[in-house]
């Protein structure tokens, strides 16, 4: 069953490829304004894949005109949890609930970053009242090289608390 984030995003998904980019980076922005903030462009989003985006800009270079890391990690933590959102049903709350980035280069240009789930993940999310799952998300610079390695562990709970919790 669809969650309400999801379906909005069939339907933008059905939009002329000219303007889904802008559409869905526009929605994003609309929804999580922190994120909105660093430039994040949306390329793709499924319910197995997101691809997005995170341009060299002034706003987000550290001292030595790269991408700062705080920036690369909002990158990561955004391509998982839109990701993990498009599965997580209405009744749940999606819930971040570790992140391991670990820098092994300088950062060269712009970022892209994809994030996957597994049919087996998606299963247990709609499935399972309450869990949790590590979701690898790959980070390239313009050198085609991965400049960090990064994966998010994301949980959810029912939204409906019960005497016990």
């Amino acid at each position: 069953m669809a969650n309400k984030f999801s379906t909005i995003i069939t339907k933008v998904n059905k939009t002329p490829l000219s303007i889904r980019s802008f559409l869905l980076t526009k929605l994003f922005a609309s929804k999580v304004k922190f994120a909105g903030t660093t430039g994040i462009v949306i390329k793709q989003v499924t319910a197995h894949k997101t691809q997005l985006l995170l341009a060299n800009k002034k706003a987000v270079q550290n001292h030595i005109g790269g991408i700062h890391a705080i920036a690369a990690a909002v990158l990561a933590e955004s391509a998982t949890g839109i990701v993990f959102g498009m599965n997580v049903p209405d009744s749940k709350l999606p819930l971040l609930k570790s992140m391991q980035v670990n820098y092994q280069r300088r950062m060269q240009g712009d970022l892209s970053a994809v994030a996957r789930l597994t049919d087996e993940q998606i299963t247990l999310i709609k499935q399972d009242e309450k869990g949790s799952i590590y979701i690898p998300v790959v980070i390239t610079d313009e050198s085609g090289q991965a400049p960090i390695e990064c994966q998010m562990e994301w949980a959810w709970v029912s939204k409906k608390r019960t005497n016990n919790q």
